[in-house]
């Protein structure tokens, strides 16, 4: 929910209109084109994962209430699904993309892509290195790339949406 109102603090100060901030209509071809981009994020997410773990052994799970709450019954994964799969990424699409890469976009698509990315990816571990990074960079990249060829925060959303769901159902059904 930050991310929504640290977007409505930024619409409320700056820009009346939510256009510039990618708020727009896309085409179904991205629609498409974001849920394949949230099933390759995952896949890729899975596989540095799991290099890293090779490497330098079991990472500590950060996000392993969110399993947890996925486990909790019908109930409780619908709403971990509505919150982490849904309400959670429109957040942070609008902030990261909407307003972050907005801004950096205007410096060239390294600062713009890379630079929301990377902002992206410390706001998910925030004390420090976590195995969240290294989805958080790979989904940043990915979305931030597609807004800025749509235009639009919609095919981020879509990555980020496809991404969290696939995780957050799998792990109900780790349980």
């Amino acid at each position: 929910m930050a991310g929504i109102v640290a977007f409505l603090a930024a619409l409320s100060l700056r820009v009346r209109a939510l256009r510039p901030f990618g708020v727009r209509r896309t085409r179904w071809r991205w629609v498409f084109i974001g849920i394949g981009g949230g099933v390759v994020v995952w896949i890729v997410a899975r596989l540095l994962v799991a290099g890293y773990t090779v490497i330098f052994g079991v990472p500590e799970n950060v996000q392993a209430t969110y399993n947890t709450a996925a486990q909790g019954g019908v109930l409780a994964l619908i709403l971990s699904t509505l919150f982490l799969g849904v309400l959670t990424p429109i957040g942070e699409e609008v902030l990261f993309r909407g307003v972050l890469a907005t801004v950096l976009l205007r410096w060239g698509w390294v600062p713009g892509v890379l630079g929301s990315a990377v902002v992206f990816m410390f706001f998910h571990g925030l004390n420090g290195f976590n195995i969240a990074y290294l989805t958080a960079i790979v989904e940043g990249i990915v979305a931030a790339e597609l807004y800025r060829r749509s235009g639009s925060i919609w095919p981020g959303v879509i990555v980020h949406v496809t991404n969290n769901a696939i995780a957050n159902l799998l792990a109900a059904g780790a349980g």
